[in-house]
């Protein structure tokens, strides 16, 4: 599908760079959106949601393969799954992780502002940093642990100014929100990101081994069938026993509540982890913390458009150091490359883990 394009074109980057911004930036605004302009009665069940998502990531997954293998999608199924069932059955704990995951970023996006969210689940840098210490023994540079520090002690700066801030703002004609709800969620949606992603890493880099002899890597897109699969079974499990549902979400039918704007969110959240596969593989950490500051600016200014979202210096302070420490992990800091390559410093810079929601 990409044979043609290299990492070195810079109109593939840049296309990929805009893609990731406006992924981004357009599913926290219109989650926030779908969650905020409806009333109680009409919102849509977010377990219906996560189901018609990871549905679709199965089938783009399945085309990714198809044109991968050059139209061998049965046979690598076969290869991958049928003849290795245990190796694929690895899958079924990033795949919990991701549900997880998906499920308790709606419940932060229905209690957090679209730019307190954004800003707040950059956090997950710090969470992958720590679960990657632990479960891949990786060793970070003081510069990345000072980055880490900064980042903790610029979410901190925000999460205060917003618990200020809620003190004093009640909008009656929107849904209720709260705040600790929503940062209990966000704050447990960037672990179980971090620990599928650390996990998927060392799954998706580890040879397979199907009794007889030693075989190559799972192909990326393969591994995004199996967790697709896996999450679908979950997640209709969790639908059949109307698992995390409240009394009012029982009673909709499926798919209720779906307007275009949710359909449209579906096929943004589908898509982003594939996206972000794309961005892996084809492109850089320099590209991901660009995308990553362009998206929260984005997002920012358009919230205060469509939801009128007041901004404080206080949220603009712990933003702007959150933003720069997410840069200079994943970059030198300037002066420093120069250092480096004269044979100055003897430690090497482990760059972040790509982004978890594969």
């Amino acid at each position: 599908m990409f044979s043609n394009l290299t990492t070195n074109s810079s109109s593939f980057r840049l296309l990929l760079l805009a893609l990731m911004v406006l992924q981004n930036s357009s599913v926290v605004l219109i989650g926030r959106y779908t969650r905020d302009s409806e009333a109680s009665a009409d919102l849509y069940v977010v377990n219906h949601l996560i189901l018609v998502c990871e549905v679709m990531k199965f089938f783009f997954s399945c085309f990714l393969e198809h044109q991968y293998t050059s139209g061998q999608l049965v046979k690598s199924m076969k290869e991958n799954i049928i003849d290795v069932p245990l190796d694929a059955l690895k899958i079924m704990i990033p795949s919990l992780l991701y549900l997880l995951q998906n499920t308790l970023l709606y419940v932060a996006l229905s209690n957090l502002s679209a730019p307190l969210f954004q800003v707040t689940y950059q956090s997950k840098l710090l969470t992958t940093a720590i679960v990657s210490v632990i479960m891949l023994q990786r060793r970070y540079s003081p510069k990345q642990w000072v980055c880490l520090t900064a980042l903790g002690i610029g979410v901190a700066i925000v999460v205060l100014g917003a618990q200020d801030q809620s003190k004093t703002a009640s909008d009656a004609n929107n849904p209720e929100q709260n705040l600790v709800t929503g940062l209990v969620a966000v704050t447990t949606a960037c672990f179980s990101s971090a620990l599928a992603g650390v996990y998927f890493e060392k799954v998706l880099k580890k040879p397979t081994n199907d009794g007889v002899q030693t075989k190559a890597p799972v192909s990326l897109w393969m591994r995004n069938i199996q967790m697709a699969f896996f999450s679908v079974c979950i997640a209709l499990f969790n639908n059949y026993t109307n698992y995390g549902m409240n009394d009012a979400d029982k009673q909709k039918p499926f798919l209720h509540g779906f307007s275009g704007w949710v359909w449209t969110l579906a096929l943004l959240q589908a898509g982003g982890g594939l996206l972000v596969a794309a961005v892996i593989k084809y492109a850089d950490n320099v590209l991901k913390g660009l995308a990553t500051g362009v998206s929260v600016v984005t997002s920012t200014a358009c919230s205060m458009v469509l939801f009128g979202t007041p901004l404080t210096m206080q949220f603009l302070t712990g933003a702007i150091i959150i933003l720069s420490s997410v840069f200079f992990f994943s970059n030198d800091i300037p002066g420093s490359a120069k250092k480096k390559n004269e044979g100055m410093s003897g430690e090497v810079e482990k760059r972040p883990l790509a982004d978890s929601n594969v």
